[in-house]
């Protein structure tokens, strides 16, 4: 695989805020339980952040950033100090390494339509309420 695939493994194309969040979370070599209790937040609402139903506020988003080591930008976005593309990523075997992509590509995708579905929404509700 070349090198210009992994370049952007946690970029905002390839990863989602929680995807940055718990490899960030592995890194450190903490469990979700260990983090929430630093944070002070319950399990579930970190939980809630790393599947991307819910984000952290300002403050907490700060101490996450400072337990993990990483920048907040990287957090929110994948650019900046933050991790670099898993090591082990170069020993997968390249059918299964491309079956990876596809599924980050479709990822992506996926997360684009429902962006576009959800402004596509907003629209029709406010083309009705504005027709009545």
């Amino acid at each position: 695989m070349e090198q210009t695939d992994t370049t952007d493994w946690y970029g905002p194309d390839a990863a989602t805020f929680g995807d940055r969040l718990a490899a960030a979370r592995d890194a450190a070599g903490m469990t979700q339980k260990q983090l929430s209790k630093r944070l002070g937040v319950k399990h579930s609402t970190l939980d809630a952040w790393e599947n991307d139903l819910s984000e952290p506020r300002a403050n907490r988003l700060s101490m996450l950033a400072g337990i993990l080591n990483v920048s907040i930008v990287w957090l929110l976005t994948g650019e900046g100090d933050g991790l670099t593309a898993p090591e082990d990523e170069s020993t997968i075997p390249p059918e299964i390494n491309d079956l990876l992509i596809e599924i980050r590509d479709l990822k992506t995708q996926i997360t684009a339509s429902a962006d576009r579905l959800g402004r596509l929404e907003k629209k029709l509700r406010l083309t009705l309420k504005s027709g009545t």
